[in-house]
């Protein structure tokens, strides 16, 4: 029996023709289950590690690639959640299975399930990941626990891995009025992201209010109930200062890593 006849994930919902999860045309998987609560999450319904999920194998997931193959000849497979890495041995075989099929690999993380004791699995993941997107929330440790109810010491660890396997990055921040807009908190952002030569993109994203019903039909409070969606201009203010702390970072060119943020 092969790996993908019987290695099973559980899987919320599939999107066949996603446009802004990585570059080109993309597959979207959408895995269940997530550790983070953050206050302005717009999956509400993939937090539960078992909801309303469906038990798929590799190869079920590959037959609904195949289908539509011919349009992602630019694009690939994205793999995100809910926190994919709940079920890092399963992304482990897909992105396998994927790549041996000269697939493009793409994986939306916040990093968060790291761990030092799984580095080798980790690695073994990376070594088979064209492109993690990787979603910090806040780089203040004080900040990211209110906004997530997690550590950011584990997302940073994840981000550090990725340079040292140097795998490419796309970093996204999302800037919510109130709350992640802080221009000294964007620059400590930039600051930290200057020791990362592997990062391709930068994406500052405006928040927006298209999730909040979900948390209405799952009987959730919404925490930030009220909070208007983000003007674009905010984001890309946002995006500036970011660049401008890595660029000062870079221009020092330290070897060691940003103790502060």
């Amino acid at each position: 029996m092969k790996a993908g006849e019987y290695m099973k994930g559980r899987v919320h919902s599939i999107e066949t023709m996603g446009t802004v999860d990585g570059p080109g045309m993309r597959f979207v998987v959408f895995l269940q289950g997530c550790p983070m609560r953050c206050a302005y999450c717009h999956n509400p319904d993939t937090w539960d590690n078992v909801g309303d999920s469906t038990m798929m194998t590799i190869d079920e997931i590959w037959e609904q690639f195949e289908r539509n193959r011919s349009f992602y000849t630019n694009g690939g497979i994205t793999v995100t959640g809910g926190e994919p890495l709940v079920q890092i041995d399963f992304v482990l075989a897909l992105f396998t299975y994927f790549k041996e099929r000269g697939i493009h690999t793409c994986l939306d993380t916040s990093g968060i399930t790291y761990t030092p004791v799984q580095r080798s699995k980790f690695e073994a993941l990376l070594a088979v990941t064209d492109l993690a997107m990787l979603d910090i929330k806040d780089i203040d440790p004080t900040h990211h626990k209110d906004i997530t109810k997690q550590s950011i010491d584990p997302v940073k660890a994840f981000a550090k891995l990725t340079t040292a396997t140097n795998t490419d990055v796309w970093i996204r921040h999302v800037i919510v009025p109130g709350l992640t807009d802080n221009k000294d908190r964007h620059y400590r952002l930039g600051f930290f992201l200057g020791a990362m030569p592997n990062i391709k993109a930068l994406d500052c994203l405006p928040y927006h209010v298209m999730g909040v019903n979900k948390y209405k039909e799952l009987n959730i409070p919404y925490r930030l109930e009220g909070t208007q969606a983000a003007p674009k201009e905010l984001a890309v203010a946002a995006s500036k200062t970011v660049l401008a702390g890595m660029k000062a970072y870079r221009q020092h060119q330290w070897s060691v890593w940003p103790q502060e943020g």
